[in-house]
């Protein structure tokens, strides 16, 4: 089975300056939770790392997370769909942790805990941050026009060429098209 890394705020689900802090703040964008079943169902294995600083910070708790994780999961099973495994980073920008994107530490996690090499694994992100992660570790960075993508395609132009898709449900269609 291949592989396919997601980030979370701005890819599955509407992102928020004021962050995700609960269940009830959490919600898919449109198309994004039937993308994922259909990686399943086309043999992919999905994978989230995502940045969740609001924990430094004490806007939600790792309960809080997990709820708002919970959700996520049980709507995705719904439709016939699942995660292998969540990867966060609990810290700030400013306690210059190895795993907050851009750095690459929780996608050497993913490869150390899956035992699966990372060179070309499709990594979709909105954020210039998530771009950089991906590409240190020789993963395909993706971007979508989702979330925070609209203003990262702006910021990188002329810097870093990645494919560009409209959403999360895009990317899949091209993919699954292609196989």
């Amino acid at each position: 089975m291949q592989l396919i890394i997601l980030d979370r705020d701005g890819v599955i689900n509407h992102d928020s300056d004021e962050y995700i802090k609960s269940p009830d703040e959490w919600q898919p964008i449109p198309g994004s939770l039937e993308a994922i079943a259909r990686l399943n169902q086309g043999g992919y294995r999905v994978v989230i790392i995502t940045n969740q600083s609001g924990l430094a910070r004490g806007l939600f708790t790792l309960d809080d997370l997990n709820q708002i994780h919970s959700k996520m999961l049980k709507q995705l099973s719904n439709i016939g769909g699942t995660i292998e495994a969540i990867f966060f980073c609990p810290h700030g920008d400013k306690e210059n942790c190895r795993c907050r994107k851009p750095r690459p530490g929780m996608f050497y996690d993913l490869n150390n805990r899956l035992s699966i090499g990372l060179v070309n694994v499709p990594a979709i992100g909105d954020s210039l941050r998530d771009l950089q992660a991906a590409k240190t570790v020789n993963a395909q960075p993706i971007l979508v026009l989702t979330g925070k993508g609209q203003q990262t395609l702006i910021n990188i132009k002329g810097i870093m060429d990645v494919p560009v898709y409209n959403n999360l449900a895009t990317f899949v269609d091209n993919l699954l098209e292609g196989k």
